[in-house]
């Protein structure tokens, strides 16, 4: 039996459960918390303000299974609370942890600062109980190391932000070690008595299934399915889609996945295949209006059986509370009789995302850029194990036009869309992947992969200082800044020539120097096809290590085909019709 102070025991928990790096800003009412968080054997990331931290928690989470932030009480956590609620809405499992006042500050109401000046402490507490699965304030020495493992085990059951309130002079309160040698426990699934009868009414519609097909979306994730539906996926070889957010979470490389359906604005072909379908397989629905082209992409013409964290939806029936994971266990290991089950023979004629070579190209060298082209030629840097990141605008719908190879994870826009996040996520998940390749558990045992960041340039300005944090942690990020000179798309939806989706006009290729890389850090600059195709084949972008940016030059109302191509055109009507004069 021995002691350990409670926030020693808070991050050795944290290690304990995978996480090996927080990070988070330094403040006066978590300074002495942070002194424990290296002896615990974790690594203090050190970010250039909260809400990047909090991004990079989120970026890490998704590829590491739980991520973690410090910030200081008020102006701190506030500042990260925008962040915090894209990782709610997005399922990134969060653990924020604000260090707060003293217990008799907060008791004796004293008017200190960080606060409104009205004596009440728990204003900012109510404020993330909004955007957080569970919260807890660290108070009673006696129920601190329950309340620690009862909030991380939600954490991950939920797959979602928590809350925790540490005041500063509970940081160097003994509790118990003993509890240390328990492992924090999360529920797992359990066999209801529906459990059965749902697999075999799955199992007869698929038998009797003509036009089958999966969609993959993004919420397979927190439910923890993803490696049962690629074998599913694998083993039924049925034409298989994904929404933006289910990007990545199958292997793009086996020839019956064919990549984001994009309902209404993507190919005719797919469209039609896809609303001639009698049975959707549909794992993880995450039904948002930009996660679904606007509804358009929901699968809902023919019988859909979907996997949600609520349960099973066959048709209009709900079965709440199976497990999605129990179910597909069933049937791979049990039901999944091929010879009773549809086969595509022969395989219907749908198009698959295909790389494109700059040389291949039937445009002149000395030619502008395009976006209709510019993705796949793009894609030539993705290699197996690469982290794919699209920024809201056009990277991030570009993205969705890129073949990528096995093992990649994918970040694209999906629901929060808050602009600039990306940087400090590709930060955060850079750093995971380090991490992860480090033990010798990446995708596939791949031990040289990176990240690759697509940014706009407004995007860019927002969260530019995270930068520096990847250049000091000597992560292995390519930065792709694509520079059409603004707000593209906030232009797409509205004001075309206003002057406030104008942006400043930075030198970007300077930032890598500015912010502290190498004099030796490879940059370049592409306005033409011949320019881009140089870059490319050189090879320079990609065969270093650390940092390397190249910034793409396009026109401003240029955009990748589909959606917004389409909007843009819509607008461009409008503003053309003549209008009637009223007196």
């Amino acid at each position: 039996m021995g002691s350990v102070k409670l926030a020693e025991y808070l991050f050795t928990r944290l290690r304990q459960l995978g996480v090996g790096s927080v990070h988070g800003v330094p403040g006066d009412f978590n300074l002495t918390m942070l002194d424990h968080v290296e002896p615990a054997g974790l690594t203090w990331v050190g970010n250039a303000n909260e809400l990047n931290a909090a991004y990079a928690a989120d970026g890490y989470a998704r590829i590491k299974g739980l991520g973690a932030v410090v910030t200081t009480f008020g102006v701190g956590e506030l500042s990260a609370i925008n962040a915090i609620a894209g990782a709610y809405a997005e399922f990134a499992p969060v653990v924020h942890i604000v260090g707060t006042p003293a217990r008799q500050v907060q008791e004796t109401r004293t008017l200190v600062h960080h606060t409104l000046k009205d004596g009440e402490f728990g204003r900012f507490a109510l404020m993330a109980k909004q955007v957080t699965v569970a919260q807890t304030r660290l108070w009673e020495l006696a129920l601190c190391a329950q309340q620690v493992d009862d909030v991380l085990a939600k954490c991950l059951f939920y797959c979602r932000p928590v809350y925790i309130e540490l005041p500063v002079d509970m940081v160097d309160a003994e509790v118990s070690r003993d509890r240390l040698s328990v492992p924090i426990t999360v529920p797992g699934p359990e066999a209801w008595p529906a459990t059965d009868d749902v697999v075999a009414a799955i199992v007869a519609k698929m038998q009797a299934a003509r036009r089958p097909i999966i969609y993959v979306d993004g919420e397979s994730r927190p439910l923890r399915i993803v490696d049962a539906v690629q074998q599913l996926v694998s083993a039924l070889h049925w034409p298989t889609f994904t929404s933006p957010f289910g990007k990545g979470l199958v292997d793009e490389t086996q020839a019956n996945v064919h990549g984001v359906y994009q309902g209404q604005w993507g190919q005719k072909a797919v469209h039609d295949f896809v609303r001639s379908a009698d049975l959707v397989l549909c794992f993880g629905p995450h039904l948002s209006g930009t996660n679904t082209y606007m509804w358009t992409s929901i699968p809902q013409d023919g019988e859909m059986i979907s996997f949600n964290l609520s349960g099973i939806k066959i048709g209009a029936d709900h079965f709440r509370d199976v497990s999605s994971q129990l179910v597909l266990s069933r049937l791979l290991e049990q039901h999944l009789d091929k010879t009773s089950i549809k086969t595509y023979d022969p395989y219907p004629a749908l198009p698959r995302y295909e790389l494109l070579a700059a040389s291949a190209l039937a445009a002149p060298a000395d030619d502008v850029i395009r976006q209709d082209k510019v993705w796949k030629v793009l894609a030539n840097l993705i290699k197996p194990g690469d982290i794919v990141m699209g920024e809201t605008g056009t990277p991030g719908f570009g993205v969705r036009e890129m073949p990528m190879q096995k093992h990649c994870r994918v970040f694209t826009h999906v629901t929060w869309l808050s602009i600039g996040y990306m940087l400090p996520a590709a930060q955060g998940a850079a750093l995971a992947q380090k991490e992860l390749m480090a033990a010798s558990r990446w995708h596939g045992g791949i031990e040289r992969a990176k990240t690759v960041l697509f940014i706009g340039d407004g995007s860019f300005q927002m969260t530019a200082q995270e930068m520096s944090t990847m250049i000091r942690h000597n992560l292995d990020v390519v930065v792709v800044l694509i520079n059409n000179d603004g707000y593209s798309i906030e232009r797409f939806i509205h004001g075309r020539k206003q002057a406030y989706n104008d942006i400043a006009r930075w030198r970007y290729l300077e930032a890598p120097s500015f912010f502290g890389a190498p004099r030796d850090t490879f940059t370049a600059s592409a306005r033409t096809w011949g320019e881009l195709g140089a870059v490319l084949d050189s090879g320079k972008l990609t065969s270093g290590r650390g940092l390397a940016m190249l910034e793409v030059v396009m026109e401003r109302e240029d955009a990748p085909p589909g959606q917004l191509q389409k909007v843009l055109q819509v607008q461009i009507a409008k503003e053309q019709q003549p209008t009637t004069a009223r007196i």
